[in-house]
């Protein structure tokens, strides 16, 4: 089930929020959570039930480890390696079975089967949540709480998918708060707002840009300077505003619900360097890398060799997260690197202007997106080469006979987006959507300031109502496969 599918607005959401709030109006506060969790079980189960007992089990297992560190006095870090060492084996498993498979039967001549098997639903993410329980657990940060409260903790829909990652201690006092228990109109209007705004990101812009990414990726065989150039940056744009689409929705859901998730995007693509880029991008999967993985290596504090060598394992790290796959490692090698060139570059002293920082900023990040998004080597091959002219270069016929003379240097006229479907429409709305990333207040800066008003009344219901008219092709949101 989809945040943006006809089954959720209008059957699923209204029907789990009603049931809950009464229920907690009739003071059957513990029943009313029981209903959370199943409601949540339910919309975990939609896509592939047959996974439905990995979760449940997982919740089962990391609850009672986590139980057991937070109680006893001794080897508490052996049962905190096997808590972890269960986790990432079961993600392992699921995840990269395949991929080493492939690269054994590769390096060996061997000719092993492959498993094929289907990747649970989220399960990146409740397994990063659930080590980091562990870890608060083992440094006693975290308070001892029942099964239903930890399970409610983990399965609560709105960032079961595909995040934000949550503490444990940031997400169960609001649940247990008496308050929460009540409806808040407040919290409605501003939930429907920032729920409306990431709908139409998603529906209306991310999809819009996703037809040509997706023309310039899997479908073409050769781009021109600018085809290629539009592809990159559709799929830059593409994935902005799915991801971002999608964490207003989450923040918006769980606002009814009287539930303030955390932050978890905030115009990353305003960065002037790689550094700022990640404290803006998936804001809570650079917390959990910087908290249970870059620190626990030694983080900043041994030497400047260290540090850099801990970035990058981090970075590889984050690269492998979000896929099996040599181009997932290497986009993370790419960001490891850069952050650790932003280091070594800080420590000249030299200031570069803020747009030329910015500049360089997003076109690394939109280079790197392109291993991100490529399936095999030879799609990012196919862009880059594209991107620095290599496969040609292709003007608008009707630009022709003003710049004729630029035949003498390979420059063709004629249908120059014919490869991606595009049209001048493309280039147009590539434009307008950079304009709108820089210059313009993002959703969570109007959200701090919201009131209820006419101007959001009108831009909610103007931005639901296109949304809705819109769902003729329902599509998955790009961190689904992650």
């Amino acid at each position: 089930m989809l945040f943006n599918s006809y089954e959720f607005i209008c059957i699923f959401l209204p029907l789990t929020f009603f049931i809950y709030f009464y229920l907690n109006k009739r003071k059957l506060i513990e029943v009313s959570k029981v209903w959370l969790v199943l409601s949540s079980l339910f919309f975990y189960s939609w896509w592939n039930i047959v996974y439905l007992p990995l979760i449940i089990s997982s919740i089962f297992i990391n609850y009672f480890v986590g139980k057991i560190l937070f109680s006893c006095k001794k080897y508490k870090k052996i049962i905190l390696s096997i808590g972890i060492i269960i986790n990432i084996v079961l993600l392992g498993y699921f995840k990269y079975s395949d991929f080493l498979i492939e690269n054994i039967n590769l390096m060996s001549g061997t000719h092993i089967a492959l498993l094929h098997l289907a990747l649970p639903l989220a399960i990146s993410f409740f397994t990063f949540q659930q080590i980091a329980y562990l870890v608060d657990s083992y440094k006693e940060e975290t308070m001892e709480y029942n099964f239903l409260n930890y399970t409610l903790f983990v399965t609560f829909f709105p960032q079961l998918i595909a995040g934000p990652i949550v503490h444990h201690k940031e997400m169960i006092p609001q649940f247990l708060k008496s308050k929460n228990k009540i409806i808040n109109y407040q919290h409605i209007a501003m939930g429907i707002f920032i729920f409306s705004m990431g709908l139409f990101k998603k529906v209306i812009i991310a999809d819009t840009f996703a037809i040509w990414a997706t023309q310039g990726f899997d479908v073409a065989n050769n781009l021109n300077f600018i085809e290629a150039w539009a592809t990159s940056l559709s799929y830059t744009f593409q994935l902005y505003f799915d991801f971002s689409g999608y964490t207003d929705m989450a923040i918006g859901i769980a606002l009814l619900f009287n539930i303030k998730l955390p932050i978890n995007f905030f115009s990353p693509y305003k960065s002037i360097n790689i550094q700022d880029f990640w404290r803006r991008w998936h804001i809570t999967l650079s917390r959990f890398l910087k908290d249970y993985i870059y620190i626990p290596l030694g983080g900043n504090r041994i030497n400047k060799f260290r540090t850099y060598f801990n970035l990058m394992i981090t970075f590889l790290i984050a690269g492998i997260w979000h896929g099996a796959g040599w181009t997932f490692i290497f986009w993370g090698f790419l960001h490891g690197l850069a952050l650790t060139i932003h280091r070594l570059w800080k420590q000249f002293g030299i200031n570069l202007h803020t747009w030329f920082s910015w500049f360089i900023t997003f076109n690394f990040i939109n280079i790197s997106w392109i291993f991100f998004r490529a399936k095999e080597w030879e799609d990012a091959k196919k862009i880059l080469l594209g991107m620095f002219g290599q496969s040609g270069f292709m003007l608008p016929s009707s630009w022709a006979s003003q710049l004729n003379f630029l035949h003498n240097y390979n420059i063709e006229f004629g249908d120059y987006l014919v490869d991606i479907n595009g049209s001048e429409k493309t280039i147009v709305k590539l434009l307008i959507i950079l304009l709108i990333i820089l210059f313009t207040k993002n959703s969570i800066e109007q959200l701090n300031n919201f009131t209820l008003n006419y101007k959001t009344l009108f831009m909610a219901f103007i931005t639901f109502f296109i949304s809705i008219i819109a769902f003729n092709k329902v599509s998955e949101f790009l961190y689904f496969n992650f």
